[in-house]
């Protein structure tokens, strides 16, 4: 981590995929973006603008065609322990159970089992799932389910904490419980948070700062800065202006003004 305390830096980052018949889709240019340690970023943009292109080279599942990015002066070159992914999908192994999915990560670092038994317990405990250390996916619901895998990524002690629209299948309500409870996680735990959302409320409620990307090829076309104290009213005549004037930065963009 540098002098001003930025963990995370993406120089100049791009992606094309093949097309076929020798074409390629751009689907990154130019993206810059400095994280700092502790801070909680929001990646918004329309849709197909590269916001989970963007997270998954960060993860390092997807190599980079240009640019450099760094966590903590490291050269990204593949997954890492030092990243932890939750995706939208829930991705839990439905033969373990919630103790043992939260202990994957640790099976693979080869952690003994005193120190397996005590880290679950942690992170059972942080996530609320005390009680079910012993029920399988199937008996979970969809806000349950993603409480394992965010304790499943924060088991393995990751530097930062990298979320792919992960309440995106949960109904109205209980996407609302689990951002409040995403929010004292990371305020417990005091990870480094990139999350990927399509919602603006959600970016307004969660973010320090919302990064909000251009049509395809994605880059950075603004950063607005969260001012707001929380816990935020989504009532309050701030809340209300903020999420207002991104929505019409979006709406611009699809008009293409």
């Amino acid at each position: 981590m540098d002098g001003n305390g930025v963990i995370l830096n993406i120089k100049d980052l791009g992606k094309t995929f093949p097309k076929g018949d020798q074409e390629e889709m751009v689907a990154i240019s130019g993206f810059d973006m400095e994280v700092r340690n502790g801070e909680f970023i929001c990646l918004l943009g329309p849709s197909g603008c590269g916001k989970t292109t963007v997270l998954r080279i960060i993860a390092g599942l997807l190599p980079a065609t240009s640019g450099s990015i760094t966590l903590n002066g490291e050269e990204i070159s593949g997954p890492g322990s030092d990243r932890g992914m939750v995706f939208q999908e829930f991705g839990l192994f439905p033969w373990r159970t919630v103790k043992r999915n939260i202990e994957f990560g640790l099976d693979i670092q080869k952690k003994g089992e005193q120190e397996k038994e005590e880290i679950s317990k942690r992170y059972i405990e942080l996530v609320g799932l005390t009680g079910f250390e012993n029920s399988h996916p199937n008996q979970l619901s969809g806000g349950m389910k993603q409480r394992v895998g965010i304790a499943r990524a924060l088991a393995s002690n990751p530097a930062i904490l990298l979320m792919d629209e992960p309440f995106g299948a949960l109904d109205a309500q209980t996407r609302n419980q689990m951002q409040k409870e995403l929010l004292r996680i990371w305020q417990e735990t005091k990870k480094t948070i990139i999350f990927v959302t399509h919602s603006v409320d959600e970016a307004v409620f969660l973010a320090d700062r919302v990064v909000v990307l251009t049509s395809r090829p994605g880059k950075v076309k603004t950063i607005h800065k969260i001012g707001l104290p929380r816990p935020r009213d989504r009532a309050s005549q701030e809340f209300i202006n903020l999420r207002k004037s991104i929505l019409d930065e979006l709406e611009q963009q699809r008009q293409g003004v």
